[in-house]
């Protein structure tokens, strides 16, 4: 990360773009350029493009479209989930609209859909993929070899989203894949930091959800 004289490493063969919308809304750019520290804030994507930099020799790019206070059991529902009933409601599938609503009644429509999110990060990915050359130069052509993914605090304060965690990660890790056309793709899921591991509640659900898509529980 740091240099011999004590600055911020400029990576030559790593790239940073950073996007962001709210939902299906207007993308915004934020970072174009090749990986750096800049200011007096870092995510995770630093210490992750360093190690795959070093990792591999081929050029790479570290694509963040996200934005936060987003649940996967709603805002980042993937396509094809179903609604659901939990202690006498509905929960929205995919497209739903409002999140919930009383079992035997008329949802009514709210100005925000089941996965809304999830549509809105994944068109802004293809949208800085389709203008390669612009957030890459000299690029041709790409793979996309995996997805980083930290998420899960807005979850815990919903119980129907909470016990439904770990099918619903497991849908939007193979519909990712499916959207990117990189079925053999790799998929890293941190977990969060606030929880210890057989920890009950919302959050040990969560947790332990996270912990049976790791390849090596045998689960998937």
């Amino acid at each position: 990360l740091v240099d011999d004289a004590g600055q911020w490493t400029v990576r030559k063969d790593v790239r940073y773009v950073r996007v962001m919308g709210s939902g299906t809304g207007k993308m915004r750019q934020f970072n174009n350029e090749w990986m750096t520290i800049k200011g007096g804030g870092i995510g995770p994507e630093f210490g992750i493009g360093h190690y795959v930099g070093h990792a591999t020799d081929a050029p790479v790019m570290i694509l963040k479209t996200c934005i936060g206070n987003r649940s996967l059991g709603w805002d980042l529902l993937p396509p094809g989930s179903e609604r659901f009933e939990y202690e006498g409601k509905i929960y929205a599938g995919y497209k739903d609209s409002p999140a919930s609503w009383d079992k035997g009644t008329e949802p009514k429509p709210m100005g925000w859909y089941a996965g809304m999110q999830y549509d809105g990060d994944v068109a802004n990915a293809k949208n800085v993929l389709a203008e390669l050359d612009k957030y890459y130069p000299g690029a041709k052509k790409y793979e996309v070899a995996g997805f980083f993914f930290w998420q899960g605090d807005k979850d815990r304060y919903n119980a129907a989203h909470a016990g439904r965690y770990e099918q619903n990660l497991v849908h939007f890790i193979k519909t990712l894949r499916k959207d990117f056309n990189a079925p053999s793709a790799k998929f890293v899921c941190a977990t969060l930091g606030q929880t210890k591991k057989g920890a009950g509640g919302n959050e040990g659900k969560i947790l332990e959800a996270q912990l049976a898509v790791d390849g090596r529980s045998g689960k998937y």
